[in-house]
């Protein structure tokens, strides 16, 4: 399975550079300044971004759609054996991408709730990433999402 057989995604320049702006793990006020814009404005970019995005809701899941469908620049990648993430921890990658909550994620995976929240927080630090959204740029970079695992979920 590839981008092709998923419709092309276009976002306008202001969306794409707001959406690219949080990919790092910038605040969105950080990326309204950066772009010299208001937070208010920089905000009403990301949602139409996210709406264009097949109507995700939440950050994480916009970058990893973006990334997919190649509507954003993807980012550097990275060697993936400079990196050692347990497989718990690499389970709950393609559900974040998703824009699940904790609470879904334990759902999905049949965990307790408490044990995929400490997976999360621990994700994050060896990831070394600001937030979920940096989460999935980091985890395109090392090849833990792929395009393929998007592109599923999309479908």
């Amino acid at each position: 399975m590839t981008t092709t057989t998923i419709s092309r995604i276009i976002l306008a320049p202001r969306e794409r550079q707001v959406l690219e702006g949080v990919a790092d793990g910038s605040t969105l006020a950080a990326v309204a300044l950066s772009l010299k814009i208001r937070e208010s404005t920089a905000t009403g970019y990301l949602k139409l971004a996210r709406r264009k995005l097949y109507g995700v809701s939440e950050n994480a899941a916009a970058l990893a759609v973006g990334y997919a469908t190649q509507a954003i620049t993807r980012p550097e990648m990275l060697a993936p054996e400079a990196l050692d993430v347990p497989r718990e921890q690499r389970e709950i990658v393609p559900l974040i991408a998703r824009g699940m909550a904790a609470a879904q994620m334990a759902t999905e995976l049949k965990r307790p709730v408490d044990i995929v929240r400490r997976d999360g927080r621990d994700l994050l630090q060896n990831l070394k990433a600001q937030n979920r959204a940096h989460a999935i740029t980091r985890a395109w970079q090392y090849q833990i999402l792929t395009e393929d695992q998007v592109i599923a979920w999309l479908r």
